[in-house]
């Protein structure tokens, strides 16, 4: 069966699955930003989801098959990590994963780089503005960021009580 015609399947992660996760991000972010510089070796990016991601976040993939396509990394009103393999993207994974941090959190942050467009453009469609840009000085790449920031909306509720007049 074609990949591309099966529906992702969103499962909670483990330890077991802390390599698969650094590697779709290495993977993603090397592919669609390759003036980053590498700063770390694939062991060390595995220890980061493992030793810090995994026991401070909640941490989704998207599957398809037996196949680990995407995933997310979130908690305490920030999301962390959310990278889609490069030819899975502009299916809707990264949506579905976001979809899942924005059900249950009410504000989230998050940073990207700002010349990372095909994020931003990602992000705004899904409701977050730009709130800070920084000259990337304070993170390890020295890459210029930006903050972005998303609120739930509060929920509309109509009287539909009729008025005693």
């Amino acid at each position: 069966m074609d990949d591309a015609l099966t529906e992702p399947e969103i499962v909670a992660l483990g330890a077991d699955h802390m390599q698969a996760a650094a590697k779709i991000r290495r993977e993603a972010l090397w592919q669609r930003l390759p003036w980053l510089p590498d700063l770390h070796t694939p062991e060390e990016e595995e220890q980061y989801w493992r030793m810090h991601l995994l026991p401070n976040c909640t941490i989704l993939g998207a599957a398809i098959g037996t196949r680990l396509v995407g995933v997310i990394a979130y908690g305490d009103d920030w999301i962390e990590q959310l990278y889609v393999l490069p030819d899975f993207q502009a299916m809707g994974i990264g949506s579905l994963l976001l979809g899942c941090a924005k059900e249950e959190m009410d504000e989230i942050r998050l940073w990207t780089f700002q010349r990372n467009i095909g994020a931003r453009a990602f992000y705004e469609r899904h409701g977050f503005a730009a709130e800070e840009e920084t000259d990337g000085l304070d993170n390890e790449e020295k890459e210029p960021d930006v903050l972005y920031y998303w609120r739930r909306l509060p929920e509309l509720t109509l009287n539909l009580q009729p008025s005693s007049t």
